[in-house]
């Protein structure tokens, strides 16, 4: 049995999933426990030349795909989680520092993102006014960052969000709909600034 037929199987068990979530993951620190993250080199793929520096909060339960590209590096204090989606990363992209990516994310090759950015697909329920926050539950729409993307510093990327081919995202915008290829994006919230030809 391969690992896409396990974590399969896994989905369509509640009570193996409960389980396996109990045994894997710290339920108050919201992270794989210390045992798991020893092991994380095993599960993870990490293509050749990449670097992910030893500072980075790897929140990547086996459970879920975590895949970084040849030559690509995530820099110091980033945090990387793929406990509710995966997360895919391409050849010679850097995730700059301090960055937050919480998946499902795909980003794609030849992608800079500067500091202080959170890419996030994750959503906590809140329309329930009788009902807590914390227990209403989350939602996830998958982010899209394509190839030969540029996000400037301190950019909020939202759930759902697709950003096309050769796009830039001005630093400081929050990105809640899709950027057209060949397009740069600012403010907040994110409109087109200016086509590139």
């Amino acid at each position: 049995m391969n690992k896409e037929e396990l974590r399969t199987q896994m989905k369509g068990s509640p009570k193996i999933k409960r389980l396996l979530d109990y045994l894997i993951m710290n339920q108050r620190d919201a992270r794989p426990r210390w045992y798991v993250r020893l092991l994380a080199p095993l599960y993870q793929h990490r293509g050749k030349g990449s670097k992910i520096y030893g500072s980075v909060r790897m929140d990547t339960p086996p459970y879920r795909k975590f895949s970084l590209g040849t030559h690509s590096v995530v820099e110091s204090y980033s945090c990387i989680n793929n406990a509710v989606g995966d997360v895919v990363i391409g050849d010679h992209t850097r995730i700059g520092i301090h960055n937050t990516i919480i998946g499902p994310v795909t980003i794609g090759s030849h992608v800079n993102l500067a500091q202080g950015i959170t890419v996030t697909a994750l959503n906590h329920n809140f329309e329930n006014i009788k009902e807590r926050i914390d227990s209403q539950g989350i939602t996830t729409k998958q982010v899209v960052i394509n190839d030969d993307v540029w996000i400037g510093a301190n950019a909020v990327i939202l759930p759902g969000v697709t950003i096309g081919l050769h796009a830039v995202v001005a630093a400081g915008a929050v990105v809640t709909t899709d950027v057209p290829e060949n397009t740069v994006v600012g403010g907040v919230p994110a409109k087109i600034i200016k086509r590139l030809s």
